[in-house]
């Protein structure tokens, strides 16, 4: 199977396993990550999701430049929507969801990591948006999303050249958020997928859907937003749970069961 789902606990992993093809999307692979992604969503006991390529060599390479040589406008057009697809199933998911990006990350690649809520990079990750040099500008939201993520003028530049950005490089940009060994980094994503976890679900899943709320909310809208999520968490089994194990100090023991 070319997208494969796992479930560790309350983690799904999502790992685009087509090494042999540096993980590259075609239309039917793309349309297989977008149902793997709202499984994983849709399943109420998935606290965190990691998105991963099989392999060192890839994350995901990019869409399949054989299949985009022969389409036309409405099929190019066709594919630019699934791609849309799939990258803001990634970013709408309430979830949080966490890159695991080992070894290249490029055009579509470097789009899908860009939708997710946190980016962790192997040694050996290069990420690029390469798409002017194939004649056709990013199609899978690079051109918005980069530029919230490191700034207009460094997106500007690395749209347009097209130049490959290593893993130190893309730490230091803010593009990624850690560098790890390429045999840890599975490991630290986890780890990191648990911390996130073991917190309450309802907190986490309203926390992302008020930072999202800073890519069009007005700053006065973003903060009224907050303090009613935050009242309303009040009540709740999660925040009871939570303050009562914090004074009895204990781990808190959050339930998966959907609340108010």
């Amino acid at each position: 199977m070319a997208i494969n789902l796992d479930y560790q606990n309350r983690i799904a992993i999502i790992t685009v396993n087509q090494h042999d093809k540096l993980n590259a999307l075609d239309s039917e692979r793309l349309q297989s990550l977008f149902l793997r992604i709202q499984e994983a969503t849709l399943n109420p006991a998935v606290r965190v999701i990691v998105l991963t390529g099989a392999g060192e060599r890839a994350f995901v390479a990019g869409a399949d430049i054989k299949e985009m040589g022969s389409l036309n406008a409405d099929e190019g057009r066709a594919l630019g929507e699934l791609g849309h697809a799939v990258a803001s199933a990634l970013e709408s998911a309430p979830q949080p969801v966490i890159a695991a990006v080992n070894g290249y990350a490029f055009g579509g690649g470097c789009e899908l990591a860009l939708a997710c809520d946190i980016r962790l990079a192997s040694e050996n990750a290069v990420f690029a948006q390469p798409e002017v040099s194939l004649g056709i500008p990013p199609g899978w939201g690079g051109s918005q999303r980069l530029p919230r993520i490191v700034g207009p003028g460094i997106a500007s530049e690395l749209i347009y050249t097209g130049r490959r950005v290593a893993a130190e490089e893309a730490l230091r940009i803010g593009l990624v958020n850690a560098v790890h060994e390429p045999d840890e980094l599975m490991e630290k994503a986890l780890d990191m997928a648990r911390l996130i976890a073991a917190n309450s679900p309802r907190s986490v899943r309203e926390a992302k859907r008020l930072i999202a709320l800073t890519r069009g909310a007005t700053w006065r809208d973003g903060l009224a937003a907050e303090a009613t999520t935050f009242g309303a968490a009040f009540g709740t089994p999660d925040q009871i749970e939570g303050m009562t194990a914090f004074v009895e100090k204990r781990k808190p023991a959050f339930s998966d069961e959907p609340q108010p």
